[in-house]
């Protein structure tokens, strides 16, 4: 089974930016898709972004569409490059891996990392 490391977080100030990485092993990306989510305190997790390997194809949460990149990074790592946070994109972010094409349900993905905390204060 594929397995996912996150990294890249941090604690920043509305209007800065950070780059999170997800390095996958295990397994080739092809023919994948590697999702972003984020969970804030008591909230379910959210999708934020997804990248299909293979043709690739991105998909992005409207609330993040113009600031945050989904984007590969070498062959087993995935990027998400974040722009103009704001208190709002605090969270835990995961990445996660499925087969086949795109999805915005957490429910449709197998293979989960352990998360890497986002906090962007006011």
């Amino acid at each position: 089974q594929a397995q996912l490391v996150e990294s890249g977080g941090g604690l920043v100030q509305t209007g800065d930016s950070l780059r999170l990485s997800c390095a996958t092993s295990g397994r080739t990306l092809s023919s994948t898709t590697i999702g972003w989510f984020r969970q804030g305190p008591g909230q379910d997790r959210k999708f934020v972004a997804s990248l299909k390997w293979g043709p690739q194809h991105t998909d992005y949460a409207d609330s993040v569409k113009g600031r945050f990149t989904i984007s590969r990074d070498g062959a087993y790592t995935t990027a998400l490059q974040m722009n103009n946070l704001n208190p709002e994109d605090t969270g835990v972010y995961y990445c996660a891996r499925k087969t086949g094409g795109f999805s915005r349900s957490s429910l449709d993905y197998n293979s989960w990392g352990q998360g890497t905390q986002v906090t962007v204060s006011s």
